[in-house]
């Protein structure tokens, strides 16, 4: 393996039971990832075992295999996120003050690490696994490894950035309202949410104990199919573990949400990138069945905007009263709001949710599973920042209600948007489905035959707009300059969907065209190119009206900036969409 490949456990687990490989020397080239990878994000870890610790536990996993033990996990690295006990590391939960070294490993580590595999160390979370972005610690933000612009997701940013930088094999990630699913989607990842009770929570710091799932995130369905062969399976330490009985699930039929109920916050990749995981199920045959969405959201309105904020109050009560300060300032607003929460306000929630855990049984008799977004859109560091609670409200607008209403969860890469950040649906079931769900989404992963990973980004990606040009700015045409003189990149010569009309304006020096929306229309051919947000900001600010600079629609469905017009553009304009472009205009008047 190369440095920052990623890993796959399978085939890890292999090698070393095997004898082609040792853990000694899977656990030296995990050395090396990590001293490359700690110049770009330190941030996402808290804790590490020392190299000397680690090869000891090396040379462990070396003689059982070389005893004969069978370890199904045998050499493979993991992390852990920093809200889950290992024995030898300190569990902080992104706040120092409320750091305790515990006196052995949580149930799922410790299956773990008796199957063979190798804990790193501790990855950064938002503290106290309370956000879905990964900017609340006072560690830093771990950043999205394929564009540092970009949120890694939360609160199990860490172990989404040390699965998706190669660092390890799998991390353990925790899952509340979706800190499981949303940075898995960001960085191009499985994240595998079990059923509530499935996996065991001895050894978790609670942020919802009635709630709460340990998850895993991983590279590949195989990979997180193996994890759960290994940790699933009663706990009586844990008063909420619970024998789940196996649902077998199909994918008949799938629910998605109402065309009017989708919401994107203005991100038309994330829409079309949704549309195009739906025909790779349709494509296999696979029923659509539009749902109402509006009773998982309201049920999901209860877990931050109800009483069951209170529940994370009282996982915090004693460093909300003797270490306030210590908290994140967003953190704490958020959950602070519980302690005022009245015993009647809680107990008319409770039988709310149960009004709508009947209304969501109710839908496993008209559908298998259902398929929705992961999130609806991504943002930049500096925009979570901005507005920290709006925003993160926004990522978990389709994970807040799972848990709540007892269902097992999925999540997979279902594309990348042009910044390389990455697009995931989610694949959900009822309580005992997960195999059903595992089965199901290498189904869908096989169908969708998805693009290669985009490269890494391990100096900061420069931010770039893609502009979609129709007439003069076209190369060898008279206004081109005004692109080549801010370094634009030429990405492709192709065109527009079929819904728009071109037009020669009058009396424009030099001529120019007017490229107007149609249902009317055809596809009209433009070139694209990409310029950084500063050279792009400065190339918007020259454009003379009646034109404007909008939202273009391309012949793949995909969306770039592009020129558009004004409706008086067209006053006098001669109608020229036959030709199929400006240069078949200019050939012609020539």
């Amino acid at each position: 393996m190369s440095v920052l490949d990623r890993m796959d456990a399978g085939k890890i687990a292999a090698d070393v039971a095997s004898g082609r490989v040792t853990a000694t020397i899977i656990v030296g080239d995990v050395l090396e990832r990590l001293a490359t990878y700690d110049a770009i994000q330190p941030q996402a870890w808290i804790s590490r075992f020392s190299a000397e610790a680690l090869l000891e536990a090396a040379h462990i996993v070396d003689a059982r295999v070389a005893a004969g033990e069978d370890l199904p996990l045998a050499g493979v690295p993991f992390a852990v996120k920093d809200n889950i006990d290992v024995g030898g590391l300190d569990t902080t939960a992104a706040c120092p003050s409320f750091a305790y070294r515990p006196s052995e490993s949580a149930t799922v580590v410790h299956r773990l690490v008796e199957a063979g595999a190798i804990c790193i160390g501790k990855t950064n979370l938002d503290q106290f696994a309370t956000g879905l972005n990964g900017t609340r610690s006072p560690h830093g933000a771990p950043r999205n490894v394929y564009n540092l612009a970009y949120v890694s997701g939360g609160s199990s940013s860490g172990s989404s950035v040390a699965v998706a930088a190669g660092l390890v094999a799998f991390a353990l990630g925790t899952d509340t309202a979706g800190s499981g699913r949303v940075p898995a989607a960001f960085n191009h990842l499985v994240g595998f949410k079990p059923s509530r009770g499935r996996w065991s929570n001895t050894g978790l710091v609670p942020a919802c104990k009635t709630l709460d799932c340990i998850t895993v995130l991983a590279t590949s369905i195989a990979d997180a199919r193996l994890v759960d062969d290994v940790v699933a399976g009663f706990d009586p330490a844990d008063p909420f573990s619970a024998p789940i009985p196996d649902v077998p699930r199909g994918t008949r039929s799938i629910g998605v949400p109402r065309p009017d109920q989708r919401v994107w916050f203005g991100d038309l990749e994330s829409e079309r990138l949704y549309d195009q995981a739906l025909k790779a199920f349709t494509d296999g045959g696979t029923e659509i069945v539009e749902i109402d969405m509006m009773p998982l959201k309201e049920a999901a309105q209860l877990l931050y905007e109800g009483p069951w904020v209170a529940e994370r109050a009282a996982s915090l009560e004693s460093v909300l009263s003797a270490n306030p300060a210590d908290l994140d300032p967003v953190v704490r607003e958020v959950v602070a709001v519980g302690l005022d929460m009245r015993a009647v306000d809680l107990f008319n929630g409770i039988y709310r949710l149960a009004e709508l855990r009947r209304v969501a049984d109710a839908l496993w008799d008209t559908i298998d599973l259902l398929v929705l977004p992961t999130t609806g859109t991504t943002y930049r560091v500096t925009e979570l920042q901005a507005a920290p609670i709006a925003l993160n409200s926004n990522l978990g607008a389709y994970t807040n209600f799972v848990n709540l209403l007892d269902m097992a969860a999925i999540a997979v890469p279902a594309g990348a948007r042009h910044n390389n950040t990455g697009f995931g649906i989610t694949l959900i079931g009822p309580a005992g489905s997960d195999r059903s769900l595992l089965s199901s989404s290498e189904t869908y992963l096989e169908a969708a035959s998805l693009a290669a990973l985009p490269p890494l980004d391990l100096e900061g990606r420069m931010q770039t707009v893609k502009l979609a040009v129709v007439g003069a700015h076209l190369k060898d045409m008279p206004l081109h300059w005004q692109l080549t003189s801010r370094e634009a990149v030429f990405v492709e010569a192709t065109s527009t969907a079929p819904s728009y009309r071109l037009y020669a304006m009058a009396g424009s020096v030099p001529p120019k065209p007017a490229l107007v929306h149609s249902e009317n229309g055809a596809a009209v051919a433009v070139e694209v190119y990409e310029l950084d947000v500063a050279a792009f900001g400065g190339f918007v600010a020259e454009v003379p009206p009646p034109l404007a600079i909008g939202t273009v629609t391309l012949a793949d469905g995909s969306s770039v900036k592009g020129f558009v017009a004004e409706p008086r553009a067209t006053v006098g304009a001669e109608d020229i969409t036959e030709l199929g472009g400006w240069r078949a205009y200019i050939a012609r008047d020539r």
